[in-house]
């Protein structure tokens, strides 16, 4: 992967480090619960998170190399030691590049609906992304999903009931402080905002 070193060095990681399954602490240079946002788009929701959150890590993880340089020149810019991204497809990173039980949440925002039925087979939501984001997560760890069109969320509940590693966990599903640029654009335009908050469970 090609990239400009020197507009953000410390806010990517880079490509010899995905040759194998990360090494977490090494990529944050120290051991602190881990969040990935898994799309992270421009990077406006990690920044925020990672301010809030300073003694957590949190690793963005997006496919387009344009998001990639805005959300690390973003990273970059505020100074924000706790955040990192990877270039990488997410399926990718959760079957190889995560370890397992490493990750105490995942965000799901605003992934791609297909909203043609010949097309359902590329969204991310998957029986088979579910399974993959179990194995990554800590017991107990959540995953958080969100999304503005109701027939994917309903697809969603669909699928989630088929993976019994993950349970709903109603009693997180509060909005959290912070909204991803498609949130805004959403709720400009009227649209109601469907979460859901899958727990692994706790052995």
């Amino acid at each position: 992967m090609r990239t400009n070193k020197r507009t953000f060095p410390a806010a990517e990681v880079g490509a010899a480090d995905r040759k194998a399954t990360l090494d977490i602490a090494q990529v944050f240079a120290r051991t602190a619960p881990l969040e990935v946002d898994l799309g992270c788009g421009d990077g406006n929701f990690l920044a925020a998170l990672a301010v809030q959150h300073p003694d957590r890590n949190f690793l963005g993880v997006e496919r387009m190399l344009g998001r990639v340089r805005a959300s690390c020149r973003k990273m970059g810019d505020a100074e924000i030691p706790n955040a990192r991204v990877l270039q990488a497809d997410i399926m990718e990173t959760l079957r190889t590049l995560l370890p397992p039980r490493s990750v105490d949440v995942c965000h799901l925002l605003f992934s791609d609906p297909w909203p043609k039925r010949r097309h359902h087979e590329r969204r991310v939501f998957s029986e088979e992304f579910l399974r993959a984001v179990a194995d990554v997560l800590a017991p107990g760890g959540l995953l958080r999903v969100a999304t503005d069109h109701v027939d994917y969320f309903a697809a969603m509940e669909r699928i989630w009931l088929r993976v019994p590693m993950l349970v709903a966990c109603p009693e997180a599903e509060s909005e959290i402080a912070f909204t991803t640029t498609f949130e805004n654009r959403f709720r400009a335009d009227g649209l109601k905002i469907h979460r859901l908050v899958l727990q692994r469970a706790k052995e």
